[in-house]
């Protein structure tokens, strides 16, 4: 078992983690500390239920969370570019990190049956 800090999906997640931080710093007052909070939370979350799922013998109902907490992040993301709070090159730039971190938990999900 590879420790999680060396998971290729784990490393992608904490760049998407970091990307988010630096992002949402910018937004407005009114968002920063709603959907702001809520796209950060969800994300430390996923990054904790792949940190999970490498330590369980267990690993599919902890991949499928990770699977949902990146949807729910793909929501917000959405929601903050709809909303003006990240241009189209940002929204873009996350979007392929997220798109990234799904296709690789899909792929540990199927390896993992």
């Amino acid at each position: 078992m590879a420790t999680y800090n060396h998971l290729p999906v784990y490393k992608t997640s904490y760049d998407l983690l970091l990307n988010i931080f630096r992002f949402v710093k910018d937004f407005n007052r009114e968002y920063k500390y709603t959907i702001g909070e809520s796209i950060k939370k969800e994300t430390i979350e996923m990054i904790t239920n792949i940190y999970r799922a490498n330590s369980s013998w267990d690993k599919a109902p902890l991949i499928q969370k990770a699977r949902e907490n990146a949807e729910v992040i793909r929501l917000y993301l959405r929601l903050t570019k709809d909303l003006k709070q990240i241009s189209l090159e940002k929204f873009v730039q996350l979007n392929e990190k997220l798109e990234s971190v799904s296709k690789q938990l899909s792929r540990w999900r199927d390896s993992s049956k």
